[in-house]
């Protein structure tokens, strides 16, 4: 074997975690800074890679083992396999990127009959070592040999149900010895051959099963969730370590802790721990452990060497520390270490305190954040005024507040989720094969575990809420309910629980919009220091765009002005102008919509000032605002019948149903009145038909309307006019732009804008005033995109409108995509992303790439933005960046996380790189 597949805990790079995961990359790194980890050594992702191709183990790669094996039994005094002094060994998973319980782990590896009786005698301890073996056989029994854990926990629950015991630690060495031996039975019946006393054997297995799990179902969905690539984690390394033990008696512990509060992120010592148990105890939840500052009573010179092993962590790793560690007989071990998973509130809060402690530096704190983390800071929170009264608590494990419908099992959740419903998922504690639930869930609820608890650290890492250890609650699967004293909540029923608190709900809590932190408004001025990309907002409304300025939006980079026609009160209007027989009919009703629309307007240009605000002019096909044929046909025909019905009787309302195009009032509708309607109901169905298109995306819309009915657009621009020109003489600071959607030669922007200066010189003569604005269009066409330099004569901004410019490039149409064939594309690696959610830079970039160097040779200072959806995706800002676009535009949401990804576009501009 010419590649070395193992490095030593001595001799491992603790900065290559693509080569020994991050898991064994820091086990390296901290046995090489002098702290005390077990002696072990890491099997490389190479090797992982090696296996998963040829369904086979490198060659040569167990005599490596082997080797690496006696290293440790010197440095431990002890023998693999052997009776006198048996070395045991934990096998564990660890990629690049921190996947908690999405892989596989195997503890105590290395008993057999001859090692459990030499653990025996070591010891003088019985009960501790067939605790070991029940749980060694099992773990192996499920990892390596594929048997359902039912099949032990049958056994296992038997036996306590027998000895009239509820808690494992109640259980005798004679109970385990038997556990034991019904565990090897079911091994041999499961597979037909006894359990391997081989411990190579053992070691061979395991190894290939920790390799196995990197395909497993649980960690393919986890990295789909993530989008976690290969060129972020690819493979799975293996970390051998020599067991130490938690569970040996009363001067033992096992726990786990964060160097800072993961659910607040405050600067104190956090975890939880376990007197005479191990690890997995601790994280999955089989018992609820104590809040660690409890050590500091129980062993105080343990704790103080504690708290000093959390700040050497800290400091050496300058971020966020979790945590695991050993008490064995009173030495204290540190098993792993990795950056803590906290929510986004926490990681904000320890950037900024972090900073100010001189622990990092600004460009760090920014760094360390993920933009995507800051969307959970603006979910509702639970309004503090509701009177609502708690039915149970838990701890509070994860913060926010979900509101669902219950579900017992994980499959359940995410039938559901995926029908759209929203569910909370109930376990008595949840393990990693529920991975599937928690994507689908809007919150878990468990009765047992802790805040280190499997359940806990996955949803802080989604930023889901989480109710942990609620024991008031028994929850039973099989009858699907959970059970409060005498309350009973069955399957389906609304529940809210709030992770910040620890309460649960019955029914829907009443919610309040978040608001910033002075930590995140601290933050992200940061970012906006070293931003070179604005961020501007799509929004419609004076409500939205006042909310967008507090979320940071420095602009409105697009206000679709057909959403404003939609409202109530214009939408019949907008019908009359559509049903118009002629322009003089389509100008009356249009005159009737101009001053709705410039009080549209004023409002939004005095919400966002001084900022720029970009109106785009109407964009959808005209049949959008009519309803659908189908329905019409039905109207008529119910309308046809009640007529025949009433035969000289009143019809009221409630029998005709509450169509808007009807006449008021209502109250009394005779014949006369059912017959304008149907009528008019007809002219509607005729002006549907007539307007039908094949494709209505490639067909009569946007500019092309302005062609044709250039009176819609002359009503817009003065209405954008009159608006400004108001605000001016209320000395408000205003920036309006006039966009062209759809635009594909620069002769249909000559034309909308000699509409433009027409009526720029009528205003300004009626108010008196100069205004000033900017005229330019949307480019969403390759055509336009073909043809920048020519449309920058006349322009003076592009603003690319990269959802229908996506469908132009792809050749396919969004809904018909994502409904039938993107997800096999992206599942099968024919397209790395969604094109509309994530820029697709090879394609559609290399237009906007080429549209902006056109644009900028005929007018240098022509403004370029986007505002497409994917103006607010973190990757597609980075591109946006690369070709030096001035702003980016997405949803009042996203607006955080974009100032953010505009400050990482610019802080790794350096590292930026398209593979073509």
């Amino acid at each position: 074997m010419t590649e070395k597949y193992i490095y030593s805990f001595q001799k491992g790079d603790g900065k290559n975690k693509m080569l020994l995961g991050g898991k064994g990359a820091n086990l390296c790194e901290m046995t090489q800074i002098g702290l005390n980890v077990p002696p072990g050594f890491v099997i490389t992702t190479t090797a992982c890679l090696d296996y998963i191709n040829n369904q086979r183990l490198p060659d040569g790669l167990m005599d490596e083992v082997k080797a690496h094996i006696t290293e440790v039994e010197t440095q431990t005094e002890k023998q693999f396999g052997g009776r006198d002094n048996p070395l045991l060994v934990s096998v564990r998973s660890g990629s690049a990127i921190s996947m908690p319980g999405m892989m596989d782990t195997i503890l105590n590896l290395g008993l057999n009959k001859q090692t459990l009786a030499g653990l025996i005698d070591q010891t003088g301890d019985p009960r501790f070592a067939y605790d070991a073996y029940r749980r060694f056989i099992q773990l192996f029994g499920k990892v390596a040999l594929g048997i359902d854990d039912e099949k032990f926990d049958q056994h296992f629950d038997a036996i306590k149900k027998q000895a009239g015991i509820k808690a494992d630690v109640g259980l005798d060495s004679e109970h385990l010895r038997q556990i034991s031996e019904l565990f090897l039975q079911v091994v041999h019946e499961e597979t037909g051959k006894p359990f391997p006393e081989d411990v190579y054997e053992q070691l061979e297995l395991s190894i290939k099963a920790v390799f196995n799990s990197w395909m497993g179902k649980r960690a393919v969905d986890y990295r789909r969730e993530f989008h976690i690539t290969p060129k972020m984690a690819n493979g799975t390394a293996v970390n051998v370590v020599t067991m130490v033990f938690g569970n040996m008696g009363n001067d033992c512990a096992t726990g786990v802790g964060f160097t800072r509060n993961p659910g607040t992120g405050a600067n104190e010592m956090y975890g939880e721990y376990l007197v005479n148990a191990q690890g997995e105890d601790v994280v999955a939840g089989i018992r609820t452990p104590k809040p660690v500052h409890e050590l500091a009573n129980e062993m105080p010179d343990l704790y103080r060497q504690l708290v000093e092993l959390r700040n050497k962590l800290e400091t050496h790793y300058k971020e966020v520390q979790d945590y695991e560690y050993t008490i064995e007989r009173g030495i204290l071990y540190c098993l792993q270490t990795r950056n803590g998973k906290m929510n986004a509130a926490a990681m904000v809060r320890t950037s900024v305190e972090m900073v100010a402690e001189g622990l990092i530096d600004k460009k760090r704190a920014l760094l360390r954040i993920n933009p995507e983390l800051l969307e959970q800071l603006l979910h509702p929170q639970l309004d503090p005024n509701s009177t609502a009264e708690a039915v149970a608590q838990g701890l509070p494990a994860s913060p926010g507040a979900a509101c669902g419908k219950c579900v017992f099992e994980a499959d359940t959740a995410e039938q559901l989720g995926r029908a759209g419903e929203a569910v909370i998922l109930l376990r008595e504690e949840t393990k990693p094969e529920d991975i599937h639930g928690f994507f689908a869930a809007q919150g878990i609820l468990t009765s047992r575990g802790g805040k280190t608890s499997h359940a806990a650290v996955v949803a802080r890492g989604m930023g889901k809420a989480c109710v942990a250890g609620a024991e008031d609650i028994k929850i039973d699967v099989r009858s699907r309910q959970a059970i409060i004293g005498e309350l009973h909540i069955r399957e389906g029923d609304m529940i809210t629980i709030d992770g910040s608190t620890g309460l649960i709900f019955l029914g829907r809590i009443p919610t309040i919009e978040p608001s910033f932190s002075d930590e995140l408004k601290t933050l992200l001025s940061w970012a906006d220091e070293v931003a070179e990309l604005e961020v501007h907002a799509n929004v419609d409304t004076p409500e939205r765009a006042r909310l967008a300025a507090s979320y940071g939006a420095t602009g409105i980079g697009l206000c679709r002005t057909e959403r404003m026609f939609n409202a109530s009160d214009r939408l019949p209007l907008v019908i009359d102008m559509i049903l118009a027989g002629n322009k003089e009919a389509r100008q009356e009703a249009l005159a009737k919509l101009f001053p709705i629309q410039r009080d549209d307007f004023q409002e939004l240009f005095e919400a966002m000032s001084p900022y720029p605000v970009t109106v785009r002019l109407l964009d959808p096909p005209m049949h959008e605002f009519l309803p659908g044929e189908h329905q019409l046909e039905d109207e008529i025909r119910a309308l046809n019948q009640y007529k025949i019905m009433i035969q000289g009787q009143q019809v009221t309302l409630d029998t005709l149903g509450s169509h808007a195009l009807l006449p008021s009032p209502f109250n009394h509708l005779n014949e006369e009145v059912i017959n304008k309607a149907i009528a008019k109901k007809e002219l509607m169905l005729s002006k549907v038909k007539e307007l039908y298109e094949v494709n209505p995306m490639l067909g009569h819309r946007g500019v092309r309307l302005g062609m044709s009915y250039p009176e819609i657009y002359q009503m817009q621009i003065r209405s954008i006019l009159e608006a400004a020109a108001l605000c001016i003489k209320q000395r408000k600071p205003i920036l309006p732009e006039i966009m062209v959607p759809q635009v594909i030669t620069v002769q249909e922007l000559i034309k909308v804008k000699s509409y433009v200066d027409q009526i720029q010189k009528e205003v300004e003569k009626q108010y008196g005033i100069d205004l000033e604005f900017k005229f330019g269009t949307m480019v969403e066409t390759v055509r336009a995109c073909t043809r920048a330099a020519k449309l920058a004569d006349v322009a003076e901004f592009f603003s690319f409108g990269t959802n229908d410019l996506t469908q132009a490039t792809f050749s396919f149409s969004r809904e018909d995509a994502e409904n039938k064939f993107l997800p096999l594309y992206n599942e099968s690696g024919l397209l790395a992303d969604n094109p509309f959610e994530v820029l697709d830079a090879k394609g559609v970039g290399q237009l906007m790439k080429m549209t902006v160097e056109s644009g900028r040779q005929t007018r240098p200072d022509i403004k370029v933005g986007i505002c497409g959806e994917q103006g607010g995706h973190p990757e597609s800002i980075r591109f946006c960046h690369h070709i030096k676009l001035d702003y980016v535009s997405c949803s009042a949401p996203r607006i955080p996380i974009a100032r953010l990804a505009a400050a990482h576009a610019k802080l790794l501009e350096n590292e930026y790189n398209i593979e073509y």
